[in-house]
């Protein structure tokens, strides 16, 4: 079976999270998205956990459903600030669990080590490769996924606070790490300079419900059957996991480099010619996902390994929608369009892959969208780099 997995988001107990955030809404707006299974997100938050124990039941597969069948799979995301090398880091980490019980031993653990009621990503100071291990003695099925990789700020690879390789954070842990998040400055073509032995995932770490958010990254699995064990197989071993879909890198807000309170950004050229300062205030600029691709690659751009897995670089629906009416993002009269299309081609995801030209004439889709929609499918849509905390633009020009 070939299923679309969104397996890093969270609730509406993490910070700068929709109050809206619960199961109910995950499920109606993953199904219109096109998304066939989600992380829970969150889980070790105690009331968080009473709202998963009323709404979902766990089956013998380590699947979750809803009362309409919807599935989750146990999902949290733990944020880790410590010293190591003598250098403070700041990485997250998604961790996956098998079963409830085991989602309980690890909130035990947690438990032990600090606070867990006041973030549903909670923070430790706990080095990643000690948590690793201390992971794998509650059970060896439990997967840690490093997130996002390459934001400055708490990617693994980060700028700011990251290591220059899984090695330098995990040391003898590394063979408990099977793939690492693109995150959305970053794509596959960019981590496969690396030449890092680990499969890439993408998931959108959504911090709200709505479809241009929620699934804007995802991993095509195609699997026998749903069940927790043939998800991890998957990821470990790349044998199942079919595609990625990435949103296009200058898309995330971490693209670029620059200044959001000086409203500079520039590309890695640009900024080795100001010697990484700002020409608006003099301090060092945010360094972004391009510059420190460059910086730690072992690959020239265009390097492609033999394993590399297929994926997709696409803007959300709405974006599209957004761009060529000339309305926000969230307006009614972009929704009212949305709604249609969905109606018409059953989910975003079936429309943004898979529906020709000709049945998008035939249901009467303006020509316009119909180009975006192509060209997105093409990759063609430019965008205006992201960069320190702001999100890339979208633009009617194409790129060559």
């Amino acid at each position: 079976m070939e299923i679309i997995v969104d397996l890093h988001i969270h609730s509406k107990y993490s910070r700068a999270t929709s109050k809206n955030l619960s199961v109910e809404n995950l499920e109606k707006y993953g199904r219109m998205k096109g998304i066939g299974l989600f992380g829970t997100g969150d889980f070790q938050h105690e009331e968080y956990r009473k709202e998963l124990d009323e709404n979902l039941t766990e089956d013998d597969k380590g699947i979750l459903r809803t009362k309409n069948g919807f599935p989750f799979i146990w999902q949290t995301e733990i944020s880790f600030m410590f010293t190591q090398g003598e250098k403070g880091r700041a990485i997250h980490l998604v961790v996956l669990c098998p079963n409830g019980k085991t989602a309980d031993k690890i909130t035990e653990y947690l438990k032990s080590k600090g606070r867990i009621d006041y973030d549903g990503r909670p923070i430790f100071g706990i080095a990643c490769k000690d948590f690793v291990k201390d992971m794998k003695k509650i059970n060896e099925k439990i997967e840690i996924i490093p997130a996002h990789c390459m934001t400055p700020w708490f990617g693994l690879f980060g700028s700011k606070k990251g290591f220059d390789s899984l090695k330098e954070c995990f040391g003898d842990q590394t063979k408990h790490i099977y793939a690492v998040e693109s995150g959305l400055s970053a794509d596959p073509p960019m981590l496969w300079r690396f030449k890092e032995k680990v499969n890439i995932v993408s998931f959108s770490d959504s911090h709200s419900f709505w479809p241009w958010r929620l699934g804007r990254e995802v991993t095509i699995l195609d699997i026998k059957e749903l069940s927790y064990d043939n998800i991890i197989n998957a990821i470990r071993t790349g044998n199942g996991l079919k595609a990625t879909v990435e949103t296009p890198p200058e898309y995330g807000m971490y693209h670029w480099d620059g200044h959001r309170k000086c409203d500079f950004s520039c590309g890695p050229k640009k900024t080795k010619e100001l010697e990484d300062k700002c020409p608006r205030c003099g301090k060092q600029l945010i360094l972004g996902v391009d510059y420190r691709v460059e910086e730690i690659s072992k690959e020239e751009m265009g390097y492609e390994p033999k394993n590399a897995k297929k994926f997709y670089t696409l803007l959300p629906l709405h974006e599209l929608i957004s761009l060529q009416v000339k309305s926000g993002i969230a307006s009614q009269k972009v929704w009212n369009i949305y709604n249609i299309l969905i109606e018409n081609f059953k989910d975003e995801f079936n429309l943004l892959l898979n529906i020709s030209e000709e049945e998008m004439v035939e249901k009467n889709v303006e020509r316009a969208l119909i180009d975006l929609i192509l060209n997105n499918r093409k990759g063609k849509i430019n965008v205006i780099p992201g960069y320190d905390g702001v999100y890339g633009k979208a633009t009617l020009d194409l790129k060559n």
